[in-house]
């Protein structure tokens, strides 16, 4: 049978796409991602040993918990649009910078009423060379489960889908991250926190349209 004869023939029965199928195959990648993270998390820096009172004590915790956690809610349902073939980014794509601009309306507060010595610190604290690096690293295997999982879907905007994986595992990254860092200063978590988001971001913007061609 010729190509074109093939096609006929399987456009003559055509088979719905069930968005069902498309939401759990993703939601399955990013739960995986997220375990396979938090394990590489525990075999290398382990959990915070004041995760603990972090929790019971610092509001700014469950703000940075919130920001990331939204983030990734967000990046999924951007995620599953560009899964569909000829969809559009839609309404994730135009929350998508809620959660930080809340985390810098916080950090400019904190900022304002800092002194100038205090400013550096609340921005930089202590590991902001390593925490963009950390992230993009426990975002790995969601980004290498989620890029398998669009390849069994039918994205069309490649880059898009690429990108929105990356910053999807990215989130989920971060809120691994999280676990253990030390950092609680909304201007901290507004600058190395996005960055670290964005990388695999970029990422996945370069690799969509070659590795989920179909």
């Amino acid at each position: 049978m010729k190509t074109d004869e093939l096609i006929a023939a399987l456009a003559r029965y055509p088979t719905p796409v069930d968005p069902a199928r498309s939401q759990l195959t993703l939601l399955w990648a990013v739960l995986g991602g997220a375990l396979g993270g938090l394990a590489l998390l525990v075999g290398t820096l382990g959990l915070s040993p004041a995760l603990r009172v972090e929790a019971a004590s610092a509001p700014m915790f469950w703000l940075r918990l919130a920001f990331v956690a939204s983030t990734a809610l967000l990046g999924w349902a951007l995620l599953r649009r560009l899964a569909q073939p000829n969809r559009s980014a839609g309404w994730p794509a135009a929350l998508l910078g809620l959660p930080a601009a809340i985390v810098w309306l916080v950090a400019l507060a904190s900022l304002a009423s800092a002194g100038a010595v205090e400013r550096g610190s609340l921005w930089l604290g202590t590991s902001w060379l390593a925490c963009p690096f950390r992230i993009a690293a426990y975002s790995l295997p969601a980004f290498v489960l989620l890029m398998v999982a669009l390849r069994s879907l039918a994205p069309t905007r490649l880059r898009q889908a690429g990108a929105a994986a990356g910053l999807a595992a990215g989130a989920v990254g971060a809120c691994v991250y999280q676990l253990y860092c030390p950092e609680l200063a909304a201007a901290f978590i507004g600058t190395w926190y996005v960055l670290g988001m964005l990388i695999p971001a970029a990422v996945g913007a370069w690799a969509g349209p070659r590795m989920l061609r179909w």
